[in-house]
C-alpha cells in the first residue's frame, strides 16, 4: 500500500531530527542508544572540551598503517604472501567482511575477493576448490579465515568461480551473502555462467556450501551490499552502478517462507517481491535521486515500486523504469543494520549528479516509518592529500562503543575515520604504504570494516593487493 502524505508528514515529526557535526561532516544520528537531539560537546574534569576519537595518527615506521597512540595492528592475511590451508595463495582484493564467533574461542571472518571477469587476468585469484565453484571461468569468490586463540591463522575457500565480490552482508542466521557487483551474461568476458547475483556463504559448515546456487530471488544486478530485517525477513539491498544511477531495493519473502541457513538457495528464481524504492518530500513532490538532499535531518517517505524482469535478460533492472518512477542515487554503497533499520551509503555526487556537489551521503531507513533520514553529508574534500579530510565513503560498520566507523574509497589520502553519537568525526586510521617513497603511492581504499564479536579488534582490509589487518587498543565509547 502506498504511504500517503498524512501518513507520512505523522512519521517524519521524531525522524526528522539531525545532529550538528564538525569537519567536512554535515550531521549524524548514529549507533545503538545515541540520541539525535544531543548535539553538544562533552567536556572534560576540569571543564574542557573533549576531543573526538583517540589522537592523532602516528607514522607507521613499517609504511602500512598509521594508527593512533595506543594502538598496534597485525596483518591477518596478505595476497602473494600467506596461503590458504591448500597451499595456495591468499587471493587478492580484499573487499566486503563480516565476524562470526566460532568454537573455542575462533574468530571466522568471511571475506570477499573482488575480482572482476577470466582468472587469467589475476595473479592471485580464488582456487577453484572441487565441489565449491559457481563458474570454472570466474575469479572472484570468498575465503574464510580462522583467528584461534592464540593468534594461528588459518583460510579456506568458501565458494569460488564469483565475479566481482563487494560489499555482500551478514545474516541473523550467521551467515554470508556475497554479492557480485557486475551484469556480465554467458559469454561475456569469458563467462561460463550468467553473473550479477547473491550468493550464501556458510563460515561454520564447509559442506553447506557444496554446489554454490545464486539466490536469483534477489535480482541479477550490480549488487553492492545486502542486509537482512531480523523481524520482518526483508533484504535490502544497494546498487553501485551509473548511467543511470543505480537503486535502493527491497526483497519480501513469499507468505510462509522462514529464513534460516541453508533456506535461500531452495527459493525459485520469481518467489517474493523485488522491488526499487521511491522517494517523495513532506508536499508530496517526487525525489529523482538522493544526491538532491542538502540539509541533514532531511527525511523523505518511501514507497516500493515491483521489479518487471529481476533477471534482467535484455535490459538491466535500473534500466527498467521510466522517468518519476523511482528514486536512484550515486554509488550506493555500503550498508549496516542497527537501530531497527538499515544504514546504507551513497559515495560521492560531484558533477557526475544531481544536486548540490558533494563526497558522500549516509542516510538511514526506517521500515517502521518507511522514511530515509539524511544523517551524514561530507563536503566535496578540496584536497584529498590533506590529512583530515574524508570522502568516498563506503563499507560502514556501527561500533560497539557507539557511533559509526566508514571506510574511505577516496581520492588521495585513504583512512577509517569514526563519527561519534554527538556528531564528532576523527581519524582511526591511514593507509601509508609507499609514502615517502620515490614509488607512486598506494593509496588503496579501505573496505570489510567490521568488529569481532567481542568488540575488541577492529578487522579491515586494504584493498589492493590484499591486505586483512586486526587493530586492537585502548577502545573506549566515544565522546
Amino acid at each position: 500500500m502506498p504511504l500517503s502524505r498524512r501518513d507520512f508528514t505523522a512519521r517524519t515529526v521524531i525522524a526528522g531530527a539531525g545532529v550538528a557535526l564538525t569537519g567536512t561532516v554535515g550531521a549524524l544520528a548514529t549507533a545503538p542508544g545515541a540520541l539525535a537531539a544531543d548535539d553538544s560537546t562533552r567536556h572534560d574534569e576540569h571543564g574542557r572540551p573533549c576531543e573526538p576519537g583517540y589522537g592523532p595518527l602516528i607514522a607507521d615506521p613499517a609504511g602500512l598503517l598509521a594508527l593512533p597512540a595506543g594502538f598496534s595492528y597485525r596483518v591477518i592475511t596478505h595476497s602473494g604472501v600467506t596461503t590458504l590451508d591448500s597451499g595456495e595463495s591468499t587471493p587478492s582484493n580484499h573487499d566486503g567482511t563480516a565476524a562470526f564467533e566460532g568454537h573455542r574461542g575462533v574468530t571466522l571472518l568471511v571475506n570477499n575477493h573482488e575480482l572482476k571477469g577470466k582468472r587469467a587476468d589475476w595473479a592471485h585469484p580464488v582456487p577453484l576448490t572441487e565441489g565449491l565453484v559457481y563458474d570454472p571461468a570466474a575469479a572472484g569468490g570468498c575465503t574464510v579465515v580462522e583467528v584461534r586463540r592464540g593468534g594461528e591463522v588459518a583460510e579456506w575457500v568458501g565458494i569460488a568461480g564469483t565475479s566481482t565480490n563487494c560489499a555482500g552482508g551478514a545474516t541473523p542466521w550467521e551467515t554470508w551473502l556475497t554479492c557480485e557487483e557486475t551484469e556480465d551474461l554467458v559469454g561475456k568476458n569469458g563467462m561460463t555462467k550468467d553473473h550479477g547475483y547473491v550468493f550464501e556463504v556458510d563460515p561454520h559448515d564447509r559442506r553447506a556450501n557444496r554446489d554454490p546456487k545464486p539466490v536469483k530471488a534477489f535480482g541479477r544486478y550490480a549488487h553492492e551490499a545486502v542486509v537482512i530485517d531480523p523481524r520482518q525477513g526483508h533484504a535490502y539491498l544497494t546498487e553501485d552502478a551509473s548511467g543511470p544511477n543505480g537503486l535502493l531495493y527491497r526483497w519480501t519473502p513469499p507468505s510462509g517462507f522462514r529464513h534460516g541457513r541453508g533456506k535461500l538457495r531452495t527459493l525459485a528464481a520469481d518467489a517474493g517481491v523485488l522491488a526499487a524504492a521511491k522517494c517523495f518530500d513532506s508536499a508530496g513532490r517526487f525525489v529523482d535521486d538522493l544526491s538532491r538532499a542538502t540539509r541533514i535531518g532531511t527525511v523523505y517517505g518511501v514507497d516500493w515500486v515491483p521489479v518487471p524482469d529481476r533477471d534482467a535478460r535484455t535490459v538491466s533492472v535500473r534500466k527498467q523504469f521510466g522517468e518519476g518512477t523511482v528514486t536512484r542515487a550515486r554509488k550506493l554503497e555500503g550498508m549496516w543494520w542497527a537501530d531497527g533499520g538499515t544504514y546504507f551509503v551513497s559515495s560521492y555526487a560531484r558533477e557526475e549528479s544531481p544536486g548540490t556537489a558533494h563526497d558522500g551521503q549516509v542516510w538511514f531507513y526506517d521500515p517502521k516509518r518507511r522514511t530515509v533520514r539524511l544523517t551524514v553529508v561530507l563536503g566535496v574534500n578540496a584536497d584529498p592529500a590533506e590529512d583530515g579530510s574524508f570522502d568516498g565513503p563506503d563499507n560502514i560498520t556501527v561500533s560497539p562503543y557507539g557511533g559509526l566507523v566508514i571506510a574511505e574509497d577516496g581520492s588521495g589520502l585513504q583512512h577509517l575515520f569514526g563519527a561519534t553519537e554527538s556528531g564528532r568525526t576523527y581519524p582511526l586510521a591511514r593507509n601509508e604504504m609507499n609514502m615517502g617513497t620515490a614509488q607512486e603511492p598506494e593509496y588503496s581504499e579501505f573496505t570489510g570494516v567490521c568488529f569481532s564479536p567481542d568488540g575488541r579488534t577492529l578487522y579491515a582490509n586494504i584493498q589492493d593487493p590484499g591486505i586483512m589487518l586486526a587493530i586492537t587498543g585502548p577502545w573506549r565509547r566515544s565522546h
